[in-house]
């Protein structure tokens, strides 16, 4: 798994202003919250440019992150992130802390392989993925890299649906719990045009 190291501090004035001289400083500025319930939520502030580097990584948006706050290094996740809409600037960050007893809500990718091995490959077809990445419910342990769809059995015509997903040990499909009614195509094989 991917080990990100944000670098925060802590910061005690709040408010638009404060966040509008953050930004002017090359600040981001943030929030920590979650985890044990003795701990409250923590204004942070993190350098921009350290930021947008990290989130380059897709891998950011899916792994643990270590939040190191002026000297204390804890797990978190990233919740939500507000970006400038045309300026490589994030506006806000919100990270989750996170304890190995409590579950976490994350999005992971999905990963389809060896279609090229299968009938539908061999039979000239082509497979058009739908969704790319998914909500899973796990142990911060548990957290896998990336979800993989193994294509090496597809047939022509044939629709994948979220229960295709071969899911590691103690992690679940957040939409799946809802029930069969939520099992949503995640991608599909189809003949070409003009091809036999």
């Amino acid at each position: 798994m991917s080990n990100f190291v944000v670098n925060a501090v802590a910061r005690n004035d709040e408010g638009k202003g404060a966040s509008r001289r953050l930004r002017r400083e090359g600040l981001v500025p943030g929030i920590v919250f979650g985890g044990d319930k003795r701990k409250k939520p923590t204004s942070i502030s993190i350098a921009n440019n350290e930021l947008v580097k990290m989130i380059e990584d897709d891998a950011f948006f899916s792994s643990l992150l270590t939040l190191s706050l002026d000297g204390k290094e804890e797990q978190v996740i990233i919740k939500d992130l507000q970006r400038h809409p045309a300026k490589p600037v994030v506006l806000h960050a919100d990270f989750q802390r996170v304890t190995k007893s409590n579950k976490i809500k994350i999005t992971v990718p999905v990963v389809f392989a060896n279609f090229e091995k299968s009938p539908a490959s061999k039979a000239a077809c082509k497979f058009a993925a739908e969704k790319n990445t998914v909500e899973v419910l796990c142990l911060p342990t548990d957290l896998p890299e990336n979800l993989t769809v193994d294509l090496s059995a597809c047939a022509s015509d044939q629709v994948l649906h979220l229960s295709d997903i071969t899911l590691p040990e103690g992690v679940e499909i957040v939409a799946l719990r809802r029930g069969g009614d939520h099992d949503q195509g995640i991608g599909y094989v189809y003949a070409p045009r003009g091809s036999k």
